[in-house]
């Protein structure tokens, strides 16, 4: 039967969360309660360990830091009012907004949340770096910030709140998308009153800044956060935000039961549709099954995410100094090998864009009009380029085993077939997630499936990935590849340069991979998002972020039960 939404959600709420009209000042049948599922285990609300997306979408909620990414995926001010960079770069100053306050908690004096100030940014990016943090975002500062003189660790100073609104960040060298850092979760604000009376409880006791504030978490069965009646931003109307007034997050392990409760109309938004959901949702064209037209709203979004086949290149790790991932022309042969159209097409339903470029996807604004040219599907080239690499029609090559993770099954059983046609043997070896993770990264493979979902929206996050500085498992360099001109154009974007002149950096440095071909591009993902039709005010972006600031129901909007 149908019945008015915000009486249905209301009743959802009380019978999960236990609470009462009352409770929080939520106000009774109209409550306007946002249910989304998470099937990705949350581990931690603590921003110090904003690590996967379970964990970022719910911090995203709860707390906020200097700056935030606007729609286009630019850095722009939040807590920040404005900032300052020195003329060489290295010496950034942030003035902060006043009368921003942290949530109501039993952390502070009389339970009432206090204003946020410089000293609590500056604690919480120390904090970061603490070794008995054991934070998983240490690295956004670790090679960047000021040593001190002896440079054996970090000058004290190199973050400082030189006055209540007023922060300073003392870099060692400039880094070009130091802005960018500063929107990740990881650098949002917390108050030292609350880590130090929870300890490592904070992370399920979280107190922020955001338009949600922290209600309960059953691990493993609910989150409930409600509406911060507090927080500071208002609309283009000078109404206050949030809208909403709570969300519920569940935790369906199975994508397939999740998309099934989203389809039932018991969930608002659900993002990713597994593989062998995929037909689904999107016929073989990528356009939405003409029977689920007009039930709910379906976005295939670009997405941060580049997905590739690896080739480990340092030749101490190979047993045979010969070994045919040593040479590039028969890199490229397998480059050349690939149908990106008809993989794309074939097993994902075009969801994705082939990889005819470089490792930096078009999501990223700049490259979508400018990227470099990559690998087309030419089976002539390929074998050719066999023949130069002293392989010809395959006569001499030796049994090449592909490590990859069940997920990617059908993905790797199609690159085989196609490598196959030129003379080329693979052999598919399947591994948990884990596991692979851990042989990539400490080089016990040489020939395997990655993919880099970027960090922050700028392109040298992907190209970090073949530094020669970087070697993993300390880096993101799985490939361990190692090309002077590489570096030196790294470190002069890096280092040195700004604006358009970094991106044509940057473009230069993509060309030297494309070239080499440590790695195979094979697409640039996207995402799908599934919203009821009465969801109003979510908007996509490549980084899949889930910010309910301004989310809303449409009046009269109706589900089914």
């Amino acid at each position: 039967m149908l019945r008015q939404f915000c009486v249905y959600l209301w009743a959802v709420l009380i019978v999960s969360a236990g609470c009462t009209a009352t409770d929080n000042t939520l106000e009774g049948e109209n409550a306007k309660v946002f249910r989304y599922n998470q099937a990705e285990g949350l581990s931690s609300l603590d921003p110090a360990f904003a690590r996967n997306q379970a964990n970022v979408w719910a911090i995203t909620n709860l707390y906020s830091g200097l700056f935030e990414l606007s729609s286009d995926m630019y850095p722009v001010p939040n807590i920040a009012e404005s900032w300052d960079v020195s003329e060489d770069g290295v010496t950034y100053t942030f003035t902060l907004k006043k009368g921003i306050y942290f949530h109501d908690s039993e952390a502070f004096s009389g339970g009432k949340g206090r204003e946020v100030t410089a000293k609590d940014f500056e604690y919480s990016f120390k904090r970061l770096l603490d070794p008995a943090t054991a934070s998983t975002g240490a690295w956004i500062f670790n090679d960047k910030v000021k040593l001190n003189e002896r440079g054996d660790g970090f000058a004290e100073n190199w973050v400082e709140a030189t006055g209540p609104h007023t922060l300073v960040i003392r870099l060692e060298k400039p880094f070009g998308p130091f802005l960018e850092i500063l929107t990740m979760p990881y650098t949002f604000v917390v108050p030292g009153e609350a880590v130090e009376k929870w300890g490592k409880d904070f992370r399920k006791h979280p107190v922020g800044t955001g338009p949600f504030q922290f209600k309960t978490w059953d691990e493993g069965n609910s989150l409930i956060m409600v509406k911060n009646k507090n927080y500071w931003k208002k609309d283009e109307n000078g109404k206050q935000l949030p809208y909403l007034d709570a969300i519920v997050v569940s935790f369906i392990q199975d994508r397939n039961q999740e998309l099934l409760t989203f389809q039932q109309g018991k969930l608002d938004f659900m993002s990713g549709i597994q593989a062998n959901s995929i037909d689904l949702i999107l016929d073989k064209s990528g356009v939405v099954k003409e029977d689920l037209k007009g039930k709910f709203v379906v976005q295939k979004v670009p997405y941060l995410n580049t997905e590739y086949i690896g080739f480990q290149m340092d030749p101490k790790i190979h047993e045979n100094p010969k070994h045919p991932v040593l040479n590039k022309s028969f890199r490229k042969a397998m480059n050349y090998a690939i149908n990106r159209k008809e993989l794309v097409n074939y097993v994902f339903n075009n969801l994705g864009t082939p990889g005819v470029g470089g490792i930096i996807p078009p999501a990223i604004k700049y490259f979508k009009e400018n990227g470099v040219v990559g690998y087309d599907y030419d089976t002539k080239k390929a074998e050719e380029l066999l023949k130069e690499a002293g392989f010809p029609g395959g006569k001499g090559l030796p049994t090449l085993k592909l490590f990859t993770t069940i997920q990617s099954k059908p993905m790797v059983e199609y690159l085989q077939k196609q490598w196959s046609a030129v003379g080329i043997p693979v052999e598919i070896e399947i591994n948990q997630t884990p596991t692979h993770q851990e042989l990539v990264d400490n080089s016990k493979v040489t020939f395997f499936r990655g993919s880099w979902l970027g960090d922050y929206p700028d392109a040298e996050n992907y190209l970090a990935m073949f530094y020669s500085k970087y070697y993993s498992p300390a880096g993101p360099n799985k490939t361990h590849f190692a090309s002077t001109a590489f570096d030196k154009l790294y470190e002069k974007a890096r280092y040195e340069s700004e604006g358009f002149n970094r991106l044509d950096l940057y473009r230069e440095m993509d060309k030297i991979i494309v070239e080499e071909a440590p790695v195979i591009v094979l697409f640039y993902d996207e995402v799908v998002r599934l919203t009821q039709n009465y969801v109003t005010g979510l908007e996509p972006n490549p980084m899949n972020i889930l910010s309910l600031e301004k989310a809303n129901f449409m009046e009269g909007g109706v589900i089914q039960e």
